[in-house]
């Protein structure tokens, strides 16, 4: 069964914006900020719809220039989809995933420890040899939850990760985005992940990976951003990690 998600009703307020406002094909949309403001939803729903309408091919994304009307149909309606806005599972991985990895401190195992570590020297290799392959990424993320001992949270994860793989909003918000730079950032992340479950640091645990997971949201807002090459984070919207 399809599911409506939130990101597709804010998809269709902007295809009343197109029509209010009698866009014509070449002509530039306002600025995120402006259309989070006007429909009083974060700019990470925002920046999800546009993907979704770039997909339609509705509009035209130019990096550094802002969003292009593509064509006349602000009238058709949407096609059915089931697919996830990229901030909305990465919130929800946030969630899950700080969790497991406080819980995983408790149970970790030497093994476990030592499959990370060479996890994150297959992320580190890629890295360095310029490679697209997240594959250390996605591994050391499923070895945490591996180190659980629990089934039913490695699916959970799996799942999440099947969903991100297999997102066609996903690989487009990548489509945006040309500094691969963020990467060591990110393993930088992991290394203190690695440090909290080490030393069965539970707290440090969920800390360090509920921050890995808002670093990763903030990092691809700001690179996937096309309005303002100055952004400054204005109006992200991320929970407080819970206590």
């Amino acid at each position: 069964m399809t599911q409506y998600r939130r990101y597709q009703d804010v998809a269709q307020a902007l295809r009343g914006v197109i029509r209010e406002e009698g866009f014509a094909v070449g002509d530039r949309l306002p600025p995120e900020r402006q259309l989070s403001e006007r429909l009083s939803v974060s700019r990470s729903l925002v920046r999800e719809a546009l993907i979704m309408l770039e997909i339609d091919g509705l509009v035209e994304v130019r990096k550094g220039s802002g969003i292009y009307l593509a064509t006349p149909s602000a009238t058709k309606a949407p096609p059915e989809r089931d697919d996830i806005g990229p901030f909305e599972l990465l919130q929800a991985r946030q969630l899950l995933e700080s969790s497991i990895a406080a819980f995983a401190a408790e149970m970790v195992t030497k093994n476990d420890i030592t499959r990370m570590r060479e996890a994150l020297e297959m992320e580190r290799a890629d890295i360095e040899a310029g490679s697209t392959d997240h594959s250390g990424d996605e591994l050391f993320h499923r070895l945490i939850a591996e180190a659980t001992q629990n089934s039913v949270l490695v699916d959970m994860v799996d799942e999440l990760w099947r969903k991100r793989d297999q997102s066609p909003m996903w690989a487009k918000l990548h489509d945006r985005i040309f500094d691969a730079g963020y990467r060591q950032n990110w393993l930088d992340d992991h290394q203190q992940i690695l440090t909290a479950l080490r030393t069965k640091d539970r707290d440090g645990a969920r800390a360090a990976m509920w921050q890995h997971l808002a670093h990763v949201r903030e990092t691809l807002m700001e690179l996937s951003d096309v309005d303002d090459p100055a952004f400054d984070g204005y109006l992200f919207q991320s929970i407080s990690a819970p206590t």
